[in-house]
């Protein structure tokens, strides 16, 4: 037995020190292709099998040996020699488990050649795979911004201005056709994304408006987030459902059948030809077939006719008209003037997650968590209204004239036209926007001074350059226990598990090449195309002049 055991120890110890994570070789090479690599991992496949097979052969006669000692002991004979070697047996295993217990902590930590640490040890962009890159100077990143960005976006206040009066009028007319009792309530709006945060650079100027909306007096939503179960699928973090019950406690029913309606009251569960009928079918339903949660398509629907008549009601007031936009963008909005010109818009409607600032999202230009929902009940959380809050309140620290927002720009500004050269990737503005937020979090107040813009920006370009290669963005905040407590961010979000904006790339590796390629590819032609800008106006940026948008 004594034999036995030495054999299983000797192959246990073997395959820990052979393992390539816990002692790498100093002198290995990389494959030059992967039918290279396919080739060795077979090959190593096969090793390990036989491996298997020669252990399960020593568990066998071991577990035969041990009926035999069995055996011995009922039969009196009581060998001390062998609780000697279980004792060692025991400690071996104990030993070993927490050898693997410990790789498997080590495995899931990120590569040591993608550990940053502190943001000042962060690689250089000359030792990353653009050897030599250089941004321009100081004065060259700063005449370009003035050009290039603020003057573009000169007129954002006059249209936030104008946008805001008549979507309030818009809203308006949209109560005036409801009844509290029958159907959902709108409530002001809150306005969010970059137009609203001062950052904004593309053209034309684009508002977005969440429109938070509540069930009438019969009914209650109960938002769930996915952080309160503890079986949600990681593709389905960052997003919540709401589920519908009436205010009374009875099980889910309509009201509609007990209070007379007028001709242009919508209900909150049915359509008006469902009420001529004298009763709802399922498919024409706010919440899910055969499900309490509410359905995000239906609300859509419900919201783009509750607007459509509200616009009938008010079109005579005004010298323009209102159309929907993409197709594919549901609430995005248009008001097309005479001349030609138009104002695009995007009108969200959202539900409130308790007293808090969190809003449950039907629908997203982009979905920032990199994804789409597997299920139209699956609403996605936004964090727009604090990320505009920490970004005025950092701003309130910061010395006068800080170039945060300017490198933000920046950025935003280089994606943009590279994704005009070679089509979107999945790396956002959303995502530039995340790194700024972690970055403002770690550096000091006096690193954001205007005179170091092209310190920063080149700061914030390594920043996402390391989190590509390790495939790892956290979200701000979800999980995040940095975030001042005075934003009064829910417990429930601080405490959930951080969740990775960037977990789609290492499932979908051509999506991942791809987006990598496009990003050096964006860092390569940013030298020439700021310089160029800055020296004049191409014909496509100059046409958008600052009253080219309202007229």
């Amino acid at each position: 037995m004594a034999m036995g055991l030495f054999r299983v120890c000797l192959v246990v110890v073997t395959a820990i020190v052979n393992h390539p994570l816990l002692f790498p070789r100093e002198n290995a090479t990389v494959p030059e292709s992967e039918e290279e690599i396919i080739r060795k991992m077979q090959a190593h496949h096969e090793k390990l099998q036989l491996e298997q097979l020669r252990l399960e052969e020593e568990v066998a006669r071991l577990a035969a040996e041990k009926e035999s000692l069995a055996w011995a002991e009922e039969q009196g004979q009581r060998p001390d020699v062998h609780s000697a070697w279980d004792l060692w047996s025991t400690l071996c295993m104990i030993l070993f488990l927490a050898i693997e217990v410990w790789r498997q902590d080590y495995q899931d930590a990120p590569l040591p050649e993608c550990l940053g640490g502190d943001e000042d040890e962060l690689p250089a962009l000359g030792g990353s795979r653009l050897q030599g890159l250089a941004l321009p100077d100081m004065a060259t990143l700063a005449r370009f911004h003035e050009r290039c960005i603020r003057s573009a976006t000169a007129d954002a206040a006059r249209t936030r201005e104008f946008m805001e009066g008549f979507v309030d009028d818009l809203l308006e007319a949209l109560r005036s056709l409801g009844s509290r009792d029958t159907d959902m309530e709108m409530e002001d709006f809150v306005g969010v994304g970059s137009m609203y945060e001062n950052w904004h650079v593309d053209r034309p100027l684009l508002c977005h408006l969440f429109v938070p909306f509540t069930p009438p007096e019969s009914y209650r939503f109960h938002p769930e987030l996915w952080c309160s179960s503890r079986s949600v699928p990681l593709d389905l973090q960052g997003y919540g459902q709401i589920k519908v019950a009436r205010a009374d406690g009875d099980p889910l029913g309509c009201v509609c059948g007990k209070t007379k309606l007028g001709e242009d009251m919508l209900c909150l569960l049915h359509g008006k030809s469902d009420r001529e009928h004298g009763g709802g079918h399922v498919e024409d339903l706010l919440c899910s077939r055969e499900s309490p949660y509410l359905d995000t398509m239906q609300v859509m629907k419900w919201f783009q006719v509750a607007l459509t008549r509200a616009w009938h009601r008010i079109a005579h007031k005004y010298e323009f008209d209102l159309a929907f936009g993409q197709l594919d963008m549901p609430g995005s909005l248009k008001i097309k003037f005479r001349s030609g010109k138009y104002m695009p818009f995007i009108l969200t409607p959202v539900i409130q997650y308790e007293d808090s600032d969190l809003y449950f999202v039907s629908h997203l230009p982009k979905e920032p968590c990199g994804g789409t929902p597997a299920s139209s009940t699956d609403w996605l959380l936004s964090f727009a209204v604090y990320e505009r809050q920490f970004l005025r309140s950092k701003a309130k620290a910061l010395p006068e004239g800080a170039c945060h927002l300017s490198c933000l720009q920046i950025a935003s500004f280089l994606l943009s036209k590279q994704s005009r050269l070679t089509g979107p990737s999945a790396l956002s503005k959303y995502h530039l926007k995340t790194a700024l937020l972690h970055l403002l979090l770690s550096r000091r107040a006096a690193d954001w001074q205007a005179a170091q813009l092209d310190t920063r920006l080149q700061e914030l370009l390594r920043f996402l350059e390391k989190s590509l290669l390790e495939k790892k963005l956290c979200h701000f905040f979800v999980g995040n226990r940095k975030v001042p407590e005075t934003l009064g961010l829910p417990e429930a979000i601080r405490r959930a598990e951080p969740l990775n904006l960037f977990r789609p790339f290492v499932l979908q590796r051509t999506l991942y090449r791809r987006t990598l390629d496009s990003f050096y590819e964006m860092l390569r032609n940013a030298p020439a195309l700021i310089s160029e800008y800055s020296l004049h106006l191409p014909s496509d940026h100059a046409s958008l002049s600052p009253k080219s948008v309202v007229s």
